[in-house]
């Protein structure tokens, strides 16, 4: 059976999908990923495990894919040609507008997103709240590589392009991985390492960071070599990430939608 939202007809919608049925929507974002991977990096992650979410949960949760929106907030790539990003206002709006529609043309009360690009977690822990509040739907944000506590040895956290997010396309998408490109001179800098700390992944402070720094990134990269990536490492990787959106799921399943005047209730899942 598809679970493809768009494949539906309008009666079909009236049967099929629930108060119990949970939409997913994958986000993702077009922006440089160094020399070797696509634009659509991110939107090709989230659309990648959306459908391999719902291969594997589909039954247990009734669980329906959406279309994707493949634009996000990649305004510290926005130094790179090919780079498309969206303001965090139209973003929080085009999601706040998109979910009351699939509202008001359906009966579920769940929602999804899947969200591919790390530059968006911002904006989706404050929209949340939002969405929840202004349509009654459940709603949870899921980071498909955060989800995963499969770790890459490596001098440099996996930030961007690395061997990590990598080998997740040779899981995904082999045919957009292009490790040929580099023409033999690309090395992982350690010294990078503290201003890495310091202006991305400093809990204390909040950088507006680029890509095109040469202290935190090489050739747009932030993260181990992407010539040691593997398909194997990307399928772990994933593996992790789809057993912990499991649990989530199970939450978002059991929890009924909050009432906004209820102060009782807590916040949207993280």
């Amino acid at each position: 059976m598809t679970r493809w939202y768009g494949s539906l007809t309008a009666p079909e919608v009236a049967t099929r999908i629930t108060e119990q049925s949970i939409l997913c929507l994958p986000l993702g974002s077009y922006e440089q990923h160094g020399p070797h991977l696509p634009l659509h990096t991110d939107t090709v992650i989230a659309e990648g495990f959306t459908d391999r979410l719902i291969e594997r949960y589909a039954e247990r949760h009734d669980l329906w894919r959406l279309a994707t929106l493949p634009y996000g907030l990649s305004l510290e790539h926005a130094w790179a040609d090919g780079t498309v990003s969206l303001r965090t206002g139209l973003l929080a709006d085009l999601l706040i507008v998109v979910v009351g529609e699939y509202v008001r043309a359906t009966r579920s009360q769940r929602l999804l997103i899947v969200n591919g690009h790390g530059g968006n977690r911002g904006l989706l822990e404050a929209v949340l709240y939002e969405i929840e509040q202004a349509h009654r739907v459940r709603v949870c944000a899921i980071h498909p590589s955060s989800l995963s506590n499969v770790r890459v040895e490596s001098a440099l956290p996996e930030v961007h392009g690395g061997t990590r997010e990598t080998s997740v396309m040779l899981a995904l998408a082999p045919q957009d991985v292009h490790l040929d490109r580099f023409d033999g001179a690309h090395t992982v800098d350690p010294s990078q390492l503290d201003e890495i700390r310091r202006k991305i992944l400093h809990r204390g402070a909040t950088w507006p960071w680029s890509s095109g720094d040469a202290h935190i990134t090489t050739a747009g990269i932030t993260g181990g070599d992407p010539r040691l990536a593997s398909v194997e490492l990307g399928e772990s990787v994933l593996a992790s990430a789809l057993l912990t959106a499991g649990v989530v799921l199970d939450d978002l399943a059991s929890t009924s939608v909050a009432d906004p005047s209820d102060a009782r209730n807590g916040p949207p899942c993280p």
